[in-house]
């Protein structure tokens, strides 16, 4: 069995795309998933799964929430290793780090692109792209932040996901 932490993109925020955690963890179970554990209502997942790739559990899981609940829902999945990697490569010191932002990529950008969207600039903001991780950093915090997931998502050509570092740390811990 292989544990991966899967996250879930837009559930659960304003009252649409709702999804039930005690209800997930049962249908994945269902679905063939084991040891599923789920942290907060926004869609962090902790899992064990026979499939040899995440691309395979993030497939298997987007075709299941689809089924049961009727909606598309952006789902990325990592292994432990992948994530600790990507919270280890964070750029930014310790401070920063603690209040910055993991938007996590459904795949590494072209380099082109990259370029392209390291032109763009926000007063009191900071992000790098580093292989499929774009980390943030808002001097005002995200909530007040001008960056815009969709924005990015466009012109990089790739899915994301954001989970700041309280729940990154959470999830390492989780998924020992």
């Amino acid at each position: 069995m292989n544990t991966y932490i899967v996250l879930l993109r837009g559930i659960n925020v304003g009252g649409h795309k709702k999804i039930p955690m005690a209800q997930l963890r049962e249908i994945l179970s269902k679905s063939g998933f084991e040891a599923v554990k789920t942290y907060i209502q926004t869609g962090n997942i902790i899992l064990q799964s026979l499939d040899e790739t995440t691309d395979a559990v993030e497939t298997k899981i987007h075709k299941v929430i689809q089924s049961h609940f009727g909606f598309d829902v952006p789902v990325i999945a990592k292994t432990r290793s992948e994530l600790q990697q990507i919270f280890d490569a964070c750029p930014f010191p310790l401070e920063k780090k603690q209040a910055s932002y993991f938007i996590l990529l459904s795949e590494i950008p072209l380099k082109t692109l990259v370029d392209e969207v390291h032109t763009i600039n926000y007063l009191n903001e900071e992000f790098h792209i580093v292989n499929d991780c774009l980390y943030l950093f808002s001097a005002a915090g995200y909530g007040n932040s001008k960056f815009n997931m969709t924005t990015f998502e466009n012109k990089l050509k790739v899915r994301a996901t954001s989970r700041n570092f309280k729940t990154t740390v959470k999830l390492l811990e989780l998924s020992l």
